[in-house]
């Protein structure tokens, strides 16, 4: 499978570049939406500030190219702050909008009991399966690190959630061919690198979920 990975400037892509190619895939890496549209799939990474990734995606004419991949039945992956640009907006510097294909918005964790950010382990609990996911193994820890959570979403678009501070953050997400994870799945383990196994192999099961 041809995987397009969208190189904006945000975030280090060697880790899953490397990830995608041991799992026998054929990697481009890519600013420019005519060369991307040569891959099967499209994965948004993303380490950094929202408003500073959206206005990479603006200025290079990407966002317009990743909200058009529904319509042109192009599966779309995306990680960490990846996921979070695929939300309506975010309050992280200052109020941004964001690429409006997931319904909720990003907001800061509140301050309480628990430490900001929300680093290291912890389990993801299905609340329903995601139609390319064949099997939810009995370890299902992944490793967090963020700051900002997805809020007021759509529970059928929530599909797996970890717990943290009394939170229900969501880590798996998603509608129809676009997907989000919060955490780093090629960072994550054994379970990490199966989920992103069987995005890859399952993605295109069913183009009308």
């Amino acid at each position: 499978m041809i995987i397009g990975i969208i190189d904006y400037g945000m975030g280090n892509l060697f880790s899953v570049e490397q990830a995608l190619k041991k799992l026998e895939c054929t990697v481009i890496v890519s600013d420019d939406p005519a060369v991307l549209l040569e891959a099967e799939g499209i994965l948004l990474p993303g380490v950094g500030a929202f408003p500073d990734a959206m206005e990479l995606l603006n200025e290079k004419g990407l966002s317009k190219f990743i909200q058009s991949l529904k319509e042109k039945n192009i599966p779309l992956l995306g990680i960490c702050l990846g996921m979070q640009l695929l939300y309506e907006d975010s309050s992280e510097v200052k109020s941004t909008k964001g690429l409006g294909l997931l319904t909720g918005q990003i907001r800061r964790f509140e301050k309480g009991t628990y430490r900001i950010p929300h680093m290291g382990w912890n389990r993801l609990e299905f609340s329903r399966v995601p139609y390319w996911l064949d099997e939810v193994l009995s370890d299902t820890h992944v490793y967090f690190v963020h700051s900002f959570l997805a809020v007021n979403t759509n529970e059928q678009e929530v599909w797996a959630t970890a717990s943290y501070g009394g939170l229900n953050v969501p880590g798996v997400v998603g509608n129809g061919l676009i997907t989000g994870m919060q955490f780093h799945p090629e960072k994550s383990g054994d379970f990490g690198h199966h989920l992103l196994e069987q995005w890859i192999s399952n993605v295109r099961r069913n183009l009308h979920v």
